[in-house]
């Protein structure tokens, strides 16, 4: 199964409504804007390969 590319000028927007927020028409290119880069920086971390038997530690302790 493909998903459909979704176009970040119709997801800002929907995202906006979905959670109202006025979004203003000349912030609109900046969310964009920010919304791509977190697109690639997200691709990076979903795409990292991991093997098999890794397994999410239940607590975290830096």
């Amino acid at each position: 199964m493909t998903e459909k590319p979704v176009e970040l000028s119709e997801f800002v927007d929907q995202m906006a409504a979905a959670i109202a927020l006025p979004l203003q028409p000349e912030h609109q290119p900046g969310v964009i804007d920010n919304f791509s880069r977190i697109r690639i920086l997200a691709q990076l971390v979903t795409e990292f390969p991991l093997p098999e038997d890794v397994e999410a530690a239940p607590v975290f302790e830096p």
